[in-house]
């Protein structure tokens, strides 16, 4: 039987017979990556999508009004362009293209004020400084910093753990004494952080904010790094979009794998991988059909998914389940999106150059909103993030239009009904009216995700959540997605895990699936059994 998918690349609709290397459950960014990785090596590559296209949370569609291209998920990429793993593919010569616009990212306060960053250094500088003027020089110097620390930086970040080589190199570049307060920077709550290191309100709430990409309030550990990590990116890289979409991404990584001989079956849920010995085989997809993998299984979907739904409990230690149960979800999230008549009349027309915005709050009001997640409470002032898409890349929308959404989280665990998501539609846009007067008056059209929409989008936003886990401490590096390794190896012999709910997380970058990748590529090297064996071993060791 074949399986096709309008408007997809030939891969997605091939036919795969008999035995394959491997399989990638699923068709994300990080399940299309490893199975190109695996393809480049001569690896025979199947994967299996559940749903009815690739891409998982990086697709496009017509959800508004006809003309109008909206990301259903994912959008900015600032990630993907800096990540050594999908730089290394050489996608633009499968056709993607990045676009930007004018300025990478503003933060529009309630009472009118705003701040931006531009991929000028200078500019950025000028915005801050109407803050405070010692924030011109403060942002240079941050910025100079993570020219130094970045290559090094990212390979830490993206790699498996431990990062013997990042922390090599970091330490050669900052020296013991640098390294260690650049530590204690990383653990730092991005309140604090922003008041070490400026003055004014600007620069603190553009860390706050660019944190909450995350679920992280401005008061929560770690949540400065992440903020100060989007933003200096942003600096560097800005935040780019695909041209003609965030599919455009997934198209390229589709195109790549079928020049390798890869194939990409859609509509294809896999029901269980099948284990014997404590060795993965192979797959059985929803139904019944075996595939066998002689290699590995790589699986690009949350760990509970994988550890509860698709692996026979007995296969797995009691350890490793119970620290299951202690899994801690990301809030859920709620999507708007909108076809405009016109770009969004801003009162501060500066805002209006940013492809993303921030919005709805300073950084006491990210700090409320964050405690009425934690407390299980709807937020009653919903902190926004918003992205301008036709500013962004005007293939978006028509002339003269603009493709818009926004989103906000909510708490997990709550029914989302069809009156209440339009009232809280409503209120996002109230949000954005109290900025940009007249703003409703240019809707021609809207969209609204709730939780289970955005799963419907993706099987892996289980519940709207957005980073497969929490990005807390507590569960990152060796924690995530439980205690263990920091790695993509499981417990079942030759089935990695190569989604977010792996380390280094969410986020488009394809770091989970170029990991998972590299062990499945290790445990089949020329020193594979000693690798399996030593994973056997430390696992043992941990989930004993």
């Amino acid at each position: 039987m074949r399986r096709r998918q309008h408007g997809y690349p030939a891969a997605v609709t091939s036919e795969s017979g008999g035995a394959v290397d491997a399989v990638v459950i699923g068709a994300g960014q990080n399940g299309l990556v490893a199975a190109n990785l695996l393809a480049d090596k001569g690896w025979r590559v199947l994967v299996l999508e559940a749903t009815g296209a690739p891409g998982g949370a990086v697709r496009t569609a017509e959800l508004t009004v006809p003309g109008f291209r909206n990301d259903l998920c994912s959008a900015f990429h600032p990630l993907a362009v800096a990540s050594p793993v999908i730089d290394g593919l050489g996608l633009a010569g499968y056709g993607l293209r990045w676009r930007h616009a004018p300025a990478v990212l503003a933060h529009a306060f309630p009472d009118g004020r705003h701040a931006s960053i531009s991929r000028d250094v200078d500019l950025t500088a000028k915005s801050l400084a109407t803050f405070a003027p010692a924030d011109a020089d403060a942002w240079r110097a941050e910025f100079a910093f993570w020219q130094r620390v970045r290559d090094d930086l990212l390979d830490a970040v993206l790699r498996p753990f431990p990062p013997v080589r990042a922390g090599a190199g970091l330490l050669r570049e900052l020296g013991t004494a640098e390294l260690l307060r650049f530590v204690r920077t990383a653990t730092l709550p991005a309140r604090v952080l922003g008041h070490e290191r400026f003055a004014g309100d600007g620069a603190r709430a553009l860390l706050a904010g660019s944190g909450l990409h995350t679920d992280l309030g401005p008061d929560q550990a770690g949540s400065g790094l992440f903020g100060w990590l989007l933003t200096m990116l942003g600096q560097d890289v800005g935040f780019p979009a695909p041209e003609g979409g965030a599919g455009a991404l997934t198209d390229a990584l589709v195109r790549r794998l079928a020049d390798r001989g890869g194939e990409v079956h859609c509509g294809r849920p896999v029901r269980e991988v099948l284990v014997a010995g404590g060795v993965a085989l192979g797959v059985r997809d929803a139904a019944g059909e075996a595939v066998r993998a002689r290699r590995a299984v790589l699986a690009d979907v949350p760990a509970p998914v994988l550890y509860r739904d698709l692996v026979p409990e007995t296969c797995l230690p009691a350890r490793l389940l119970a620290d299951l149960d202690r899994f801690h979800w990301d809030d859920a999230t709620v999507k708007v999106d909108w076809a405009l008549s016109g770009p969004i009349p801003w009162a501060a027309a500066e805002v209006g150059q940013a492809g993303t915005v921030h919005l709805g709050a300073d950084v006491d009001g990210m700090a409320g909103f964050a405690a009425d997640l934690a407390c299980g409470r709807l937020p009653r002032a919903p902190y926004l993030l918003l992205g301008q898409m036709t500013t962004t890349d005007p293939t978006r929308s028509p002339a003269g239009t603009e493709a818009v959404w926004a989103y906000t989280h909510v708490p997990r665990g709550e029914q989302w009904p069809e009156t209440r998501l339009r009232r809280r539609a409503e209120r996002i846009e109230q949000v954005i009216e109290d900025v940009a007067p007249g703003f409703r008056d240019r809707i021609l059209g809207r969209a609204i995700s709730g939780p289970a929409d955005l799963a419907g989008h993706d099987p892996s936003l289980v519940e709207g959540a957005i980073n497969a886990g929490t990005s807390a401490i507590h569960q990152q590096l060796v924690f995530r997605p439980v205690p263990g390794l920091g790695r993509a190896d499981t417990p079942v012999d030759r089935l990695y895990l190569a989604g977010a709910s792996a380390h280094p997380g969410g986020g488009v970058h394809g770091a989970g699936g170029a990991n998972a990748a590299r062990a499945a590529l290790a445990r089949n090297g020329r020193l594979g059994a000693g690798y399996g064996g030593l994973i056997r071993s430390l696992h043992r060791a941990i989930y004993r």
